[in-house]
């Protein structure tokens, strides 16, 4: 409950923290993106450029006095099709180890009954940027952290420390759903590096497999103001036989607030609901 109150008070204290030293770069009038998750590029106008902090870095969130949240739910870390990367693997060159292309078979052709996501656990890794209802991603300069927080799902917060800490010592580590993430800028890119996961999400909605040795580098940029490009290399040993990438471009959602969207509200046809 104390750690719970804390990131409540960083929440409230987000405007004093950040966008006192936002500058305020007004988009272009924007229009045709699909909301809250809806699977496909969209036709929009020129973007504006992409809005910065005064020390000339990317601001990954919405400017001060504007609304919006990226529109996830829209690409895949694998495929070439719509929002994902020209550079993806197709799902038959993902380096799947022989009992983890099986289990993703299974889970596909059982079409994803299994699902953790479904019963409102969290989305861990990559999936968390491809959950629809909305995505923010806030830094707070002044604390050394990142924040992103998912609209879909339980409404999950993810930490990212900025202050140069390193990963705790693989004993003290506590798996779990978000693992231990430390970030830092290389240009105009957030890259973050995390460890420390648990098994008990699936990493797409389809149930790409993964184990505890699960390594996750993301690099995520905002090449304009419409745009957030999303990159993952996964480094699971146990699960594959090599480290591979993949990712996504994430579209803005102009002129609305983040929605709110809690899976335990939102769960209306539970009967239905088959599997484990």
């Amino acid at each position: 409950m104390r750690s719970r109150f804390a990131i409540l008070v960083l929440f409230s204290l987000l405007p004093v923290f950040s966008f006192g030293q936002q500058r305020s770069d007004a988009p272009a009038a924007q229009a045709g993106q699909r909301g809250r998750g809806a699977r496909g590029p969209a036709q929009r106008p020129p973007s504006a450029p992409t809005p910065r902090y005064p020390d000339g870095h990317p601001m990954l969130s919405a400017p001060p006095g504007k609304l919006g949240y990226w529109d996830a739910g829209t690409g895949s870390i694998f495929g070439k099709n719509g929002n994902n990367l020209p550079t993806n693997l197709d799902i038959s060159e993902v380096p799947f180890m022989a009992w983890s292309r099986a289990l993703y078979e299974v889970r596909r052709a059982e079409q994803s009954k299994s699902d953790p996501h479904a019963r409102c656990l969290p989305p861990g890794g990559p999936r968390q940027f491809h959950t629809p209802y909305g995505l923010l991603i806030y830094e707070i300069p002044e604390a050394k952290r990142v924040l992103i927080l998912s609209g879909g799902g339980p409404h999950i917060w993810r930490i990212v420390y900025t202050d140069g800490r390193p990963h705790p010592p693989a004993d003290q580590l506590d798996p779990g759903f978000l693992g231990h993430s430390v970030g830092h800028w290389e240009g105009d890119t957030l890259v973050i590096d995390t460890v420390g996961f648990n098994e008990k999400f699936w990493m797409t909605r389809f149930g790409l497999p993964h184990t505890e040795a699960l390594h996750l580098i993301e690099r995520i940029s905002r090449p304009d103001y419409n745009t957030l490009k999303y990159e993952v290399t996964i480094d699971d040993p146990k699960t594959y036989t090599r480290p591979w990438s993949g990712g996504h471009i994430i579209n803005w959602h102009p002129d609305e607030d983040f929605p709110e969207y809690f899976c335990q509200d939102n769960n209306r046809d539970a009967e239905h609901l088959v599997g484990q």
